[in-house]
């Protein structure tokens, strides 16, 4: 079995397949690295790995009558915020220690049908509101890269999951760049598909009914170490929820090109509101000499870009009415006060997301015609370009940071931007719900990896899929932390 632990999905699936090794086998050595690295790592805060040990039991059985399923004997991982029957979902919150829902989300089912074995559960932050992933439930997961940093949140733990070798595919979700920088800070992929894509049902609070609802900027969404698993992952998961598939289906179109020589790509990696750290504008200049070396047609610039700091604004305003939602009434009259306080014209982050918190339906209906104007500029651009090229986040992955949130601070090349800097980036997809795909493209002085997030026309997610499957090909994908390979 010796490289199973770092090998690709399709890599697991195939050996399962010509019964090189049994599924048995193959959750065995998952459970023995989650044991022996896990401690310094805390990535898989809640084990199952004696119903895993079943279902592994289950797998070997279909796979000796030669039964075959696309993730037959798999061990996943998933995260601690999505539902599965039998184990805790707390999102970190102290008080919703040791509730359990009684049914499995939409998205675990699925990976049941399709032959998955669910290993366990993967650390959050609390309420799942950072870019660390840390709670006083769970404690503090680290980055394989570095344990003294972050592995991004809030799908930090399958992140680093994933980046340790425990499995070859790991659920989240995403909302403020809960799986793009997760792996942007821990050199693995991941994809935000298109709203809604893939069924949420199930990715809810505890205590919260699993119903189907309409979703707003919030998806689900797989996690891997290598982008054609993502591609694979992403197809079998997507399609409307069963209570919805009684009127329609999902039949997406193919990508809009097969090889790089194929695209026509925008690349934009400054951001009106936060500058981006000096190694990862490097990095993208390489990766641009590089497309067009390949044959893409590549662009740094172009008239039909929305306006990213309206997009961010706009985006903050909608988020932040959507934590509102949940938050207690003392919260809203801390916000209600704060707002009061600030002085006029004040337009940072944090005094956008304040208003939005105590934000009117007139003022949400107000900012969602903005998007929806937003969004028929991106239709207009995408008529020029097919993807658009990204960062993730300004920097690559920070050392932990446990202070007051309002106290913390984005430091970029040496200068302190505010903290919730880290949503500007991710608003550009998540405001109109198009697809992104994050990929690794890079490593920084010390280190540690980065990517880029590759930005697609609405619906169009095999186009960015396949774009990184050459993105992957041509500069080269995940490889091994120290000390864990």
């Amino acid at each position: 079995m010796s490289g199973l632990e770092f090998a690709t999905l399709r890599e697991q699936v195939a050996a399962l397949g010509a019964r090189s090794v049994s599924a048995a086998e193959l959750l065995e050595l998952s459970i023995a690295r989650i044991e022996e690295l896990d401690e310094k790592v805390n990535a898989v805060v809640v084990r199952d790995f004696d119903r895993a040990r079943a279902a592994a039991k289950q797998a070997d059985a279909a796979l000796a009558r030669g039964e075959r399923a696309p993730l037959l004997g798999v061990p996943v991982a998933v995260k601690e915020s999505i539902n599965v029957a039998g184990l805790p979902t707390t999102w970190g919150i102290p008080e919703a220690e040791g509730w359990e829902p009684a049914e499995d989300a939409v998205l675990v089912t699925r990976v049941k049908d399709a032959g998955g074995v669910v290993v366990g559960k993967t650390n959050v932050p609390h309420l799942l509101h950072d870019w660390q992933s840390y709670n006083d439930i769970y404690g503090t997961t680290s980055n394989p890269w570095d344990l003294a940093r972050s592995p991004g949140g809030s799908s930090g733990g399958s992140a680093a999951a994933l980046a340790a070798g425990y499995v070859s595919l790991a659920l989240g979700s995403d909302i403020g760049g809960s799986l793009r920088v997760p792996a942007h800070f821990c050199g693995v992929f991941a994809h935000k598909p298109s709203l809604p894509l893939l069924p949420g049902r199930g990715s809810v609070p505890p205590r919260v009914p699993a119903l189907p609802a309409p979703p707003d900027l919030a998806v689900v969404g797989a996690m891997t170490r290598s982008a054609a698993d993502l591609t694979l992952a992403t197809l079998l998961l997507a399609g409307p929820d069963e209570v919805e598939a009684i009127a329609y289906q999902l039949t997406l179109p193919p990508s809009r090109g097969a090889g790089l020589g194929d695209f026509r790509v925008l690349l934009v990696d400054s951001h009106p509101l936060v500058p981006t750290a000096a190694v990862i504008s490097e990095g993208f200049d390489r990766i641009a000499q590089g497309l067009e070396k390949a044959g893409a047609t590549v662009a740094r610039h172009s008239e039909l870009l929305p306006d990213l700091e309206l997009t961010a604004k706009t985006y903050l305003t909608l988020l932040a009415s959507r934590f509102g939602v949940d938050m207690p009434p003392e919260a809203h009259e801390a916000a209600a006060a704060a707002v009061a306080d600030l002085p006029p014209g004040t337009d940072t982050v944090q005094a956008i997301m304040t208003r939005g918190i105590v934000a009117s339906h007139a003022d949400w209906v107000r900012a969602d015609r903005v998007r929806v104007g937003l969004a028929d500029q991106w239709r207009r651009l995408f008529r020029e370009f097919d993807v658009v090229l990204c960062p993730s986040s300004p920097t690559p992955a920070f050392p932990h940071d446990h202070a007051d949130r309002y106290a913390r601070a984005l430091e970029i090349d040496g200068t302190a931007y505010p903290y919730d800097s880290h949503l500007l980036w991710p608003s550009v997809a998540t405001l109109t719900g198009l697809p992104a795909t994050a990929v690794p493209i890079g490593r920084s002085p010390e280190g540690l990896p980065f990517g880029m997030q590759i930005v697609g026309p609405y619906l169009e997610d095999r186009t960015t899929l396949r774009f990184a499957e050459l993105v992957e090909q041509e500069f080269g994908g995940f490889t091994p932390p120290p000390g864990f390979s």
